[in-house]
């Protein structure tokens, strides 16, 4: 009898074992928009990409290594030891913003993301871009160049791509936080609904 319920013990521990190597992470690389900066973590995007995962019984583990400020030198010099660690089937990127906030070329920028999307690629993942786009105080000039940056990459690598991660959000009253800069907590639903439908495609 012993060796029956021992038996049947070690059976069910290597199924919880199963169950959870099975589980497919997908890591969320940004910076304060994704961070869920001015909120508790609670009430990002992020998190409700989680809970909409488990309510529709995917499974899918969602690891958010987004830093507030990170750029995408930033996001470079972590990505290996991400993908390393957590061995992600799908990667999401939402960097690009502080670069430009910062005036750094855009190009540096767009390198610095090919960078990203290259080593996902080579240990197995997809990619799914979140792009950014610049208030118009920053010069006409500057701006189409940065987003072209995003635009030209997309056609280059072969990831999922949202043009502007901050559609119905960025500069819409109500939407921001009092710094002009951060989306609102009510603005997160809005934030998974722009990246849902492109995420999805890749599950």
């Amino acid at each position: 009898m012993r060796s029956w319920v021992k038996g049947l013990a070690l059976t069910l521990l290597c199924w919880g074992q199963m169950a959870v190597a099975g589980t497919s992470n997908v890591l969320v690389v940004g910076d304060s928009i994704s961070a869920a900066f001015g909120m508790d973590t609670s009430q990002g995007w992020v998190h409700m990409l989680q809970q909409r995962l488990d309510e529709q019984a995917l499974d899918y583990q969602v690891v958010n290594a987004s830093v507030s400020g990170e750029t995408t030198t930033g996001g470079v010099a972590r990505i290996d030891r991400l993908l390393e660690q957590h061995q992600p089937v799908i990667v999401i990127l939402e960097l690009g913003g502080n670069d430009g906030l910062r005036g750094q070329p855009p190009a540096q920028m767009q390198h610095n993301l090919a960078v990203m999307i290259d080593r996902a690629h080579a240990v197995g993942a997809k990619v799914l871009l979140l792009g950014m786009r610049l208030p118009p105080n920053l010069g006409r000039r500057y701006t189409e160049e940065f987003a072209q940056a995003f635009d030209d990459l997309v056609e280059k690598k072969d990831v999922a791509y949202v043009p502007f991660f901050l559609e119905g959000v960025g500069g819409v009253e109500g939407m921001m936080q009092q710094d002009g800069i951060h989306p609102a907590a009510v603005a997160q639903s809005r934030l998974l609904e722009n990246a849902w439908e492109s995420l999805e495609s890749l599950l």
